[in-house]
């Protein structure tokens, strides 16, 4: 998306590192490139190269989204004579009339490739284990008559608090199968943090697992199922994932239903057609305060989302195995779901990412030949903190991509996976959320990587920095706004009826045009950068700066193990900017320690993002998907009452308890002051 002909060019914002760039025959070999050609062939129009194919994609959008469907072959009882009713938003109605299933177009690899494997299974301690499609299929069967049987129906909601395991896959899929709708956390979650999602959305059935291998440990999950039914009164029947051995774990009690005698039961495959915008799943935003909300998606627009971003943009298809380091409650979960619409092997794992090592995700991507493999920043940062160097101990020559988000790669990460993972790999840094169950922004076939840079909008998204006024900027940081809708928008939020939360979470800025919440900044050739949360932003007398600017560079800092800023407005306008500071095992936040810090700062970002205090921290607080809660901990310094947080989102609560002590006591120091 570069700026047309005539237009200002503003200079670089900093000298550019590139990385890696794609071959002519790498480029060609994609299926993004196959796609072009065939557009091109079809519409009698010229698409050279990724700006042509994207630029085209946005302006003939309804052209755009019925070639995605036509050239993934969906497969539908009925299609629609429209593609899409308007473009205002919200109120967009995609696809109108047509009639389809999520898992019916999840499994169509059955019918091809029966033989072939379609989920691999990976724990710590309990051997691998396959599922040919042929096996998914009838699996999904006999899950989707029992759900049936227990009086499911299309809309009815069915909830599962399950592991990253197979079975996981085969409930959603069953449940996809009747029309109801799905939804899911991990099993870290304690009943009171399961009860604040699932409560709300009046579950008829509930998934959950006997235990699981965590981190070296058998987890007896048995004596959450009385609690979960007492906090969750809807549900009329518990289905027990049983993979644990009897002398591990408790008993169940006797009503409730098992899994391994579900799927003895053979059944045929049926799947229930619905509309377009017919209900798939929900899922959950962070939650930090107050109940998280529930987002709800669709199954035609996930459905044709999934088959663009994957098969397109991570260019996964038949033959490829795609492993995502994710655990259930996170949308990258559901996003690893829709590799199996393209054809795509996955693999799944419900074991902690540094089992026996730092490096365990990437072990198992060695082992198992892996082609695609997506993470959190985080899991590749740790490796890289660790000094490990992966590629002396395993191979990667299968891996042709790594796709990484959930929050910014560190620059010196960046190198650090061309140097010791592989130096034969698209690395892309894809940015999204929750909200859309997939990426506004990321990487592509054709063009170069570049350290700290996302290649830019995917197809059909209209993605752009905008200033608090409304206007586009080049080459200075501004909000991220899509300016057109997208299938896979949420249809709605639970319990809200007539869509003023919703309106209010996306359209409350800039009427009629989605604004994300994150500050990015857009260089001429359409290439991003994302620095993190709008509302964390830093706010040094007028001169904005994403959090994550800051936290990068510190975290560089020999002696520091991670960190976080906040910047907190204060009453009579005052501004506090404190760094909690994380030292590395066996050091302390030093003097030497505080210097080096502010020499970083100084001379990597400018003078005037000094902190105003440091604080050391036992660790910093993150939500269970990763995120820093900048947020919330940035209220509790404004003055917030610590009973507004939701403990349950944390990953570690005493870690978010030791901020709220910290917050407290900062905030009587500010009275005694005032008095």
């Amino acid at each position: 998306m570069p700026i047309e002909p005539g237009g200002q060019q503003p200079e670089p914002l900093k000298t550019r590192t590139r990385l890696w760039s794609p071959s002519q025959e790498s480029i060609e070999r994609s299926r993004m490139y196959a796609f072009a050609r065939w557009a091109e062939r079809k519409h009698g129009v010229d698409l050279p190269h990724y700006q042509a194919l994207h630029k085209w994609s946005t302006e003939h959008l309804e052209d755009f989204w019925s070639d995605i469907w036509e050239y993934f072959g969906v497969v539908s009882s009925e299609q629609s004579d429209r593609v899409l009713t308007t473009r205002e938003m919200p109120g967009a109605q995609w696809f109108p009339g047509a009639k389809l299933n999520y898992a019916e177009n999840s499994l169509r690899a059955a019918k091809s490739r029966p033989d072939d494997v379609a989920i691999v299974g990976e724990h710590e301690s309990a051997p691998r284990t396959e599922l040919t499609w042929r096996d998914f299929e009838a699996q999904v069967a006999s899950v989707a008559q029992r759900l049936r049987d227990l009086g499911v129906e299309p809309g009815d909601r069915v909830a599962a608090v399950l592991p990253n395991i197979p079975e996981t896959v085969v409930a959603l899929m069953a449940t996809a199968s009747v029309g109801a709708i799905w939804s899911v956390v991990n099993t870290d979650f304690g009943p009171q943090g399961v009860a604040d999602r699932f409560a709300q959305i009046e579950p008829k059935i509930l998934f959950t697992v006997d235990g699981y291998d965590y981190n070296g440990t058998m987890r007896d999950t048995t004596g959450t199922i009385e609690p979960l039914r007492q906090l969750l009164p809807t549900v009329e029947h518990v289905i027990v994932v049983d993979q644990s051995s009897p002398t591990d774990v408790g008993a169940v009690p006797q009503d409730v239903l098992r899994y391994s005698e579900i799927i003895t039961a053979s059944a045929e495959p049926h799947y229930e057609q619905v509309p377009f915008d017919h209900p798939l799943w929900i899922l959950y935003s962070s939650g930090t305060t107050g109940k998280p909300k529930g987002i709800v998606h669709s199954h035609g627009g996930v459905t044709l989302e999934f088959m663009k971003a994957l098969g397109l943009h991570a260019g996964v298809g038949p033959g490829d195995i795609v492993y995502i380091a994710v655990a259930t409650t996170w949308m990258m979960w559901n996003l690893h779901m829709g590799n199996l619409l393209v054809g795509s092997a996955i693999l799944v794992y419900d074991g902690s990412p540094t089992f026996e090592g730092p490096d365990k995700s990437l072990e198992l991507v060695a082992r198992n030949r892996v082609t695609f493999f997506g993470t959190g920043a985080g899991v590749l940062s740790m490796a890289h903190r660790a000094g490990v160097y992966p590629n002396t101990k395993y191979d990667f020559s299968a891996l042709n991509g790594i796709l990484v988000t959930g929050s910014p790669l560190p620059d010196p990460t960046w190198d650090w996976v061309y140097e010791a993972v592989s130096d034969d790999v698209r690395l892309g840094s894809d940015s999204g959320g929750t909200d859309v169950t997939s990426a506004f922004v990321g990487s592509n076939p054709y063009m170069d990587v570049y350290r700290g840079e996302i290649m830019g909008p995917y197809l059909g998204i209209a993605a752009e920095a905008w200033n608090s006024g409304g206007e586009r900027v080049w080459n200075e940081v501004g909000e991220l706004v899509i300016t057109l809708p997208m299938p896979s928008m949420p249809i709605c939020f639970w319990n809200d009826a007539d869509g003023t939360r919703y309106r209010d979470a996306y359209f409350d800025l800039f009427p009629g045009t989605w604004r994300q919440g994150d500050w990015t900044t857009q260089m001429p050739d359409g290439r991003m950068i994302i620095h993190g949360r709008s509302d964390s932003t830093i706010n040094r007398g007028g001169i904005r700066m994403g959090s994550a600017d800051i936290t990068d560079v510190v975290d560089q800092v020999d002696g520091v193990e991670a960190s976080m800023v906040i910047g907190a407005e204060l009453a009579g306008g005052d501004y506090y900017m404190p760094l909690f500071v994380v030292p590395q095992p066996g050091k302390k936040l030093t003097d030497e320690l505080k210097a080096s810090i502010v020499d970083a700062i100084r001379t990597r970002v400018s003078p005037r993002y000094v902190p105003d205090e440091f604080i050391e921290a036992p660790a910093v607080p993150r939500t269970r998907t990763g995120k820093l809660m900048e947020i919330p901990v940035k209220k509790l310094f404004q003055g917030a009452d610590a009973d507004t947080l939701n403990r349950s989102s944390a990953e570690n609560e005493d870690v978010l308890d030791w901020y709220a002590a910290a917050a407290r006591i900062f905030r009587a120091s500010q009275d005694d002051v005032a008095q």
